[in-house]
């Protein structure tokens, strides 16, 4: 199955993390406070731990050296109010960020589905449906478990390591620079491992969101793939496609392994140096033992704190690359709504003036697709649009609603300039229902009244269910108009699809209609009772029909022909049929093979 193509890959490798992730800051200021309250009860459990070590010199110097069992029960009860302390305050840190980051979460993701819903036609044909999916979804994860746990931890153990490393100093300052040493090696792995691990991160993730799109496609084309048997390819290509991405995330791995190796290892050499250089001093009576054991264990209480910057670096690069993905969408151009005042006498209809149109990512030096269409539509005509298939006559009526946007001359409403109207306006003026006919997962009468205002009811809706002939068929459905249709109304025929979403069209009773051979999936006998009540809807509109049949022409009041993405003739269906020998060929529907 055809692929959309995915926008290329953009990690920039001299990117900065940090300054990625604080494009979050809009999201996460309105919960700064629970986030900082969070971080610092974090740090005062964490540093709680760095106590412990205190009392165990205080129990060996003390009640242990002087056998003092009652000291010893004290040292331990203190020890146990500690551990019960941190373990109430890290579960108390999880209660403060748990439902303001499940709040970031679901607003990030409800301000990418708008963002989404107003971007332009052009970019959803460049974006593949699971790129755009996977930032939703896996994307805002990574970005929510960042802000959990990384953010908060990595100044946790930063703050954690520093007040250790003071009291190890202070303890024994000779020791504690042994257990520096490993400081400045540890910078120059961490910066390396950071860079090249947000490389692969990125690489991941797209492929993650191609994945999608496989799984995606062979879902929504199930027949097709059952009707051709061609569910091995389908299987390879996604096999392919979980090899390549098994394989980046090996990758991720290993290089997560060396940099805990490196971080486990580099510490654990530097602590036996201590423990043997401490030995030797508690042997030569320059140490108490209780400092001695209170050393080590501050140094093993760090453990945790410095062998966790390895994957908390990673989880921080994963939450980076989310986050450029993210904006990249959030970032993209929205469709340009300018508006002006109209200032028109009387209705004139719809006029195309000049208007060429070339797709924004056509080669350079392609020709345009629709090049210098001049056409007028008189209020309350019906205009009927005929041409070979490549003419450009989908493309033309998508510009009329500014589904596309004319790349030169204007077109013009009633006399109003499109390019100059509030989009939203625009759309309540004109209606449209498309060839392919999409219905969402929701009930009959609610795809229906999509194309209504909102207090459209019962009355509009049965009205456009007749006039597209759909009111038998709807009625014979389990919960009539309450019946849910399903993902893309699958449970529907292809007609039965094609008759709501011409009832979508006609409900609102618009101003202009435009139908794009709205009637090509039914059959001779519903296509002439549908063609009978469409005669009374269009004659209180003006209307552009896209027709591939001479039924559909005999709806219009005239024809206009579009050849090589120019109006070629304009006139009556038998004007056409007198005057122009590629009318008269399209229309005897001879030779389709041969088509241009």
């Amino acid at each position: 199955m055809p692929e959309k193509p995915m926008p290329p890959e953009n990690p920039s490798p001299a990117r900065s993390a940090v300054r990625v992730l604080l494009r979050l800051w809009p999201y996460v200021r309105p919960v700064r406070g629970r986030l900082f309250t969070a971080a610092i009860v974090a740090i005062v459990a964490s540093c709680l731990s760095l106590v412990i070590p205190l009392v165990l010199k205080w129990m060996v110097d003390g009640p242990i050296t002087d056998r003092e069992p009652s000291g010893v029960w004290l040292g331990a009860l203190y020890l146990l109010l500690l551990g019960i302390a941190e373990a109430v305050l890290f579960g108390y840190r999880r209660w403060l960020v748990a439902r303001p980051l499940a709040g970031v979460e679901a607003r990030m993701r409800a301000d990418l589905y708008g963002r989404l819903q107003r971007l332009p036609i052009a970019f959803h044909d460049r974006w593949a449906s699971g790129q755009l999916l996977s930032r939703g979804t896996t994307d805002l994860m990574l970005v929510r478990m960042f802000l959990a746990f990384p953010l908060t931890f990595l100044l946790v153990n930063g703050v954690t390591i520093l007040a250790g490393y003071v009291l190890l100093l202070a303890q024994d300052w000779s020791l504690g620079l042994v257990l520096l040493t490993p400081v400045v090696p540890l910078v120059i792995v961490c910066s390396l491992f950071e860079s090249r691990y947000g490389t692969v991160a990125r690489r991941a993730q797209d492929q993650v969101g191609d994945l999608t799109t496989v799984v995606e496609e062979s879902v929504l084309g199930i027949r097709i793939v059952k009707g051709f048997g061609r569910h091995r390819s389908q299987a390879r290509a996604f096999r392919a496609l979980a090899e390549l991405l098994r394989g980046t995330e090996l990758t991720k791995a290993r290089l997560l392994a060396m940099i805990w190796a490196v971080i486990t290892v580099v510490p654990e050499l530097a602590i036996g140096a201590a423990l043997v250089l401490g030995t030797v001093q508690v042997a030569d009576g320059d140490l108490s033992a209780g400092t001695l054991v209170a050393f080590l264990s501050t140094a093993l209480a760090l453990r945790w704190p410095v062998e966790s910057i390895g994957f908390l670096l990673a989880m921080s690069q994963e939450a980076a690359t989310a986050t450029e993905r993210y904006f990249e969408v959030m970032d993209a151009t929205e469709e340009p709504d300018t508006s002006a005042p109209s200032a028109v006498d009387g209705p004139e209809g719809v006029r195309f003036e000049g208007v060429t149109f070339r797709y924004p990512d056509a080669p350079e030096g392609t020709p345009p697709v629709l090049d210098g269409i001049d056409l007028h539509i008189r209020p309350g005509e019906t205009l009927a649009l005929v041409g070979g298939t490549g003419s450009g006559k989908t493309t033309l009526t998508a510009l009329v609603p500014r589904l596309h946007e004319a790349t030169g001359g204007r077109i013009l409403l009633d006399g109003e300039d499109i390019a100059l109207m509030d989009r939203e306006r625009l759309r309540t003026l004109v209606s449209v229902a498309f060839e392919e006919p999409t219905l969402f997962s929701a009930s009959v009468g609610e795809n229906v009244l999509m194309g209504a205002a909102a207090e459209a009811g019962e009355p509009e809706l049965r009205r456009a269910l007749g006039v597209a002939q759909a009111d038998g068929f709807v009625d014979r459905l389990p919960q009539g108009t309450e019946t849910q249709v399903g993902e893309q109304g699958l449970s529907l025929s292809g007609g039965q699809r094609q008759r709501l979403a011409l009832a979508r069209a006609v409900v609102g009773k618009p101003r202009f209609l435009v139908l794009d051979d709205p009637l090509s999936a039914l059959d001779v006998h519903t296509e002439a009772r549908v063609e009978a009540a469409l005669r009374e809807v269009l004659r209180e509109t003006t209307a552009l029909v896209v027709a591939h049949r001479p039924s559909t022409v005999m709806l219009a009041d005239r024809v206009a022909l579009l050849s090589r993405g120019r109006i070629a003739a304009v006139g009556t269906h038998q004007e056409l049929l007198r005057s122009s020998e590629e009318y008269a060929w399209l229309m005897s529907g001879k030779d389709e093979g041969n088509e241009k």
